[in-house]
This record gives C-alpha cells, structure tokens and sequence, in this order.
C-alpha cells in the first residue's frame, strides 16, 4: 500500500508540474492574435474601384476605373467581343465583356465595385440597352463584391429644341 500511496503521490506531483502555466512577458501577451469568435468573419481589406457601363442599343461599354475615376484599370465593349455589328449590343456581347474587363481588374488587385450605369440620354433614350444588366450580373459572377448601384444618365433640364420641327418626323 505504501507503496501505491508514493506512485500517486508521484502522479499528482506530475500533473501539476505540467498544469502550471508558464509565465510569459505581457508584451506576448498583446502581440498575439485573438481567436475569433464563433459567427464572426476574418475582415479582409477590400479595394474598390467603380465600373462605369454605358449601354446603347447598339453597343455596351465597360470602364473600370480607380475610385476617383482619374485611372482607368480595365475596358472592354461588346465590339471587341463579336464579329457582327448587329451583335455588339446583345447581352451575350455585353457578359463577355464584362469577364474580361474583371478579369483584368482583378490582375490589378480590386476586389470590390462601385457601378454607375449610363444610357445616351440627352435628347436620346434615357433607358440604357439590353447589355447593362448582363453587365451587372456577371459583374457579381465574377466574384467581385457590388457596392452601390447608380443611374447617371445625363437628362437635360433646360436644352436646345429637339429635332423633328414644329410638327414632328414625318415617316
């Protein structure tokens, strides 16, 4: 018995030597990272950048720029893509595109976008081309984050006559 009393005792020394933490300088203590908690995300440092898509009936054109605008990063346009003119303003035309400009702005590091979405306005259409929502969704399928989403159409508030005379096109 005394001597199953002396291996415990042995055993418990043992234990104890190894449960005791050793001490670290506080200094260690702030340096090292803090376990995140379960639910929250590892922020990541984004960098954005603003598409700018004009988007006619016969062609679609994707700019992407830094986010003050002064540094174009990326353009490509639904002509590049396909032969045919009458093409060039069709949503497939319009995608292709927009893969390859994100592509090329994804080389250069952006991971998050801005897009402003143009149409000719003017005295022109004010509703941009069939393009401009292929645009956007392949914009998100590229694995680019969207930030906002706006219209910049130019609308006139005060401009010269409209074209067509006095009593309008005569067809």
């Amino acid at each position: 018995m005394v001597e199953e009393e002396g291996k415990k005792k042995e055993k418990t020394e043992a234990i104890t030597k190894e449960e005791k933490p050793e001490e670290k300088p506080a200094e260690a203590e702030a340096a090292a990272p803090t376990p995140l908690i379960e639910g929250e995300k590892k922020k990541r440092k984004e960098r954005w950048g603003v598409a700018h898509i004009y988007s006619s009936k016969n062609n679609t054109i994707i700019t992407i720029t830094d986010i003050s605008g002064a540094e174009t990063l990326a353009k490509a346009s639904g002509g590049m893509i396909v032969k045919a003119d009458r093409e060039e303003g069709s949503p497939y035309a319009a995608m292709q595109a927009a893969f390859k400009a994100a592509d090329r702005a994804k080389e250069l590091g952006i991971t998050a976008l801005h897009i402003r979405i143009r149409a000719p306005g003017g005295h022109g259409t004010k509703t941009p081309g069939a393009g401009a929502q292929a645009v956007v969704r392949a914009l998100a399928r590229s694995g680019l984050r969207i930030g906002k989403i706006e219209d910049v159409t130019p609308i006139p508030t005060d401009t010269t006559k409209r074209p067509g005379g006095r009593r309008g096109r005569r067809v």
